[in-house]
């Protein structure tokens, strides 16, 4: 929905309305966060605004199905990483085959005519950005009293932010924007809070990598959304690089130690 808006900013804007609503409906709800639960929600709500950014570029730049495979394949490997060198969640064999599948995936789509130099920069940055703001979240959910309060909280730094943002920047289409395509920028939002919220409830208490891997199977849905209703080309790299990298995912989701 952010790829085929007309102004991916003002549908981020709308996306994050939602966010924004259902953070001050179930804060009186919740316990209040800790001084640490605190530094986590600031940490990750600078790394969500980052994401942002980098996604709307992202989209600006290159197609549906290259870009989304890029960013969201790529996240679980980063977020295993990044687990791995700070707090010891490490990898069995299987989960480094995982790593080496979508790392396959990732270079079938990139090389030749796969893949656009400058979209491939911004769609890899954008994998950066998601597993940073996925790891802070879930180390910040698990030193939180109440999962719905971590992500109201969350919602309300970050839709505050996104909004005093599209306020800035697009005062005079508002309106026009909300009339036209409001109802779509609500669904995406209900959407975006729901998954958002599921990850956090898994992260409370599972290995980070894996649900964040076992998150990204979406991608391959993502590349055939692109084919079905933007009409992006799916010719036979992008098949090739979607099946490599799905299957990393699943492979790394499966393979998960509990």
């Amino acid at each position: 929905m952010v790829k085929s808006a007309a102004d991916r900013v003002l549908m981020m804007g709308a996306i994050r309305l939602v966010g924004l609503l259902f953070g001050l409906a179930v804060l009186p709800f919740v316990p209040w966060p800790s001084p640490t639960t605190w530094i986590w929600l600031a940490l990750a709500t600078a790394a969500t605004f980052v994401y942002y950014g980098l996604l709307i570029e992202s989209y600006r730049i290159g197609d549906l199905g290259q870009v989304y495979p890029l960013a969201r394949g790529s996240a679980p490997v980063l977020l295993a990483l990044i687990a791995f060198v700070t707090i010891g969640e490490r990898l069995a064999p299987a989960q480094i085959m995982a790593v080496a599948l979508i790392t396959g995936g990732i270079f079938v789509l990139v090389i030749g005519k796969g893949g656009d130099r400058m979209a491939v920069g911004f769609a890899l940055a954008t994998g950066i950005s998601i597993a940073t703001y996925s790891f802070l979240g879930g180390l910040g959910v698990r030193s939180s009293a109440s999962i719905l309060g971590f992500q109201a909280w969350l919602e309300i730094l970050t839709g505050t932010g996104m909004l005093a943002f599209v306020a800035f920047r697009r005062p005079g289409r508002i309106w026009a924007f909300a009339r036209a395509k409001g109802a779509i920028g609500l669904f995406a939002g209900a959407l975006s809070v729901g998954g958002y919220l599921a990850f956090l409830a898994a992260a409370k208490e599972l290995p980070l990598a894996p649900i964040a891997a076992l998150r990204e199977c979406s991608l391959i849905f993502g590349t055939v959304i692109g084919a079905v209703l933007l009409k992006e080309p799916f010719g036979a790299r992008r098949i090739a690089a979607a099946g490599l990298v799905t299957s990393g995912v699943i492979v790394l989701a499966t393979s998960a130690r509990h």
